[in-house]
């Protein structure tokens, strides 16, 4: 299957794709849909149902990493910047073709952060009227905030990163909430040397308890998306192609499934994982890593994992224009949702007073 989506120079840029029959039925079962980021291609993609198909949804963000959702908004990390979309469902029946859509967000505003290489992000317990947003500010090597009058406000850092600076000295990527508060970090090493993490990367990854700061599990490869999901924690460990399960009394983990890619990006909803899976894209960073064995055989998508059993029961690979995802977000009572068209591409939904 083909979609077309805008391209960095105004033109359109071919999108080739193809699924297990049984992904629609599993979406349909489970009763969400999926946000997908796409770091490489600039791409926030809604993936959905519609007569009984997947059903896709591209809006362009210049290197979007994590999205957060929230029960009004959307966050989206993008280059040096946060943007915010709105949720505006009201429209999303009337959105060509007709009757397609349930939810629909758009673009409202962003807050420009800086080149802080903003990983994951996640909206906290609310503060006041206004939900609080996490970020994981890879640059500086903290969790931080957001002020009307800074770039960020640093709010937590490993105890092993003796100052705050543009360093990116551990590469801390992941972010896990519980009960509407950071409790679970992933870094890919503890090291507090400018860009330290790069020489020891391959079994050095870690998940940090944020509230004591002490590890809960170590010797990782490049780990990413730590999930705390109905009592227990969950993490990739990405350059092994692995989703594990996290024993929190002894940091052993148990692998709950392997998967063909970098694994990156993961949503738990009821029984099911929803992972994200990549290319190795640059040898100088991912070429050690122990899945860059399997190189020819790495896939870009996502894949379907039932928990209980670690089996995969469904699959979605891009064949072009996408090599990487980033991070992959679930929208549980949400069958098919868009961002009201793509800018450039003719279909572009704009909102007026009256």
């Amino acid at each position: 299957m083909t979609d077309r989506t805008p391209s960095d120079d105004g033109g359109l840029t071919e999108v080739r794709y193809h699924y297990s029959t049984g992904f629609p039925h599993v979406l349909e079962d489970a009763a969400c849909s999926l946000l997908v980021s796409t770091y490489q291609a600039g791409q926030l993609v809604a993936v959905g149902v519609a007569d009984e198909e997947l059903a896709f949804s591209f809006r362009a963000f210049d290197r979007v990493m994590g999205v957060a959702v929230g029960a009004d908004r959307i966050a989206v990390a993008g280059k040096g910047q946060i943007w915010s979309l709105g949720d505006h469902s009201e429209l999303a029946s009337r959105i060509d073709p007709e009757g397609r859509y349930d939810r629909c967000w758009l673009p409202r505003s962003s807050v420009v952060v800086g080149e802080i290489q903003c990983h994951e992000i996640a909206w906290g317990a609310a503060d006041g009227d206004e939900p609080d947003l996490w970020m994981v500010n890879t640059l500086f090597s903290c969790l931080a905030g957001l002020a009307p009058r800074y770039s960020f406000v640093p709010r937590w850092r490993p105890p092993f990163v003796s100052q705050l600076a543009p360093q990116d000295r551990c590469h801390l990527n992941g972010l896990a909430m519980r009960g509407g508060s950071p409790a679970f970090v992933t870094a890919m090493a503890p090291t507090d040397e400018p860009g330290g993490w790069r020489t020891v990367r391959n079994d050095s990854g870690l998940v940090l308890d944020v509230a004591s700061g002490e590890v809960v599990t170590a010797g990782l490869a490049m780990p990413h998306s730590p999930r705390w999901h109905e009592g227990e924690l969950f993490v990739l460990n990405s350059g092994m192609g692995r989703l594990e399960r996290v024993d929190l009394a002894t940091g052993d983990r148990d692998v709950v499934a392997a998967v063909p890619g970098y694994a990156r990006g993961l949503a738990l909803h009821g029984d099911l994982a929803f992972v994200g899976l990549s290319k190795i894209r640059e040898t100088a960073i991912f070429g050690g890593a122990p899945i860059a064995a399997y190189h020819d055989q790495l896939k870009c998508g996502v894949g379907v994992i039932e928990l209980g059993t670690g089996t995969t029961v469904a699959t979605l690979q891009f064949d072009n224009g996408v090599e990487e995802i980033f991070d992959v977000q679930a929208l549980p009572g949400v069958r098919c949702p868009t961002f009201g068209g793509s800018a450039g591409n003719g279909d572009e939904v704009w909102l007026l007073p009256g």
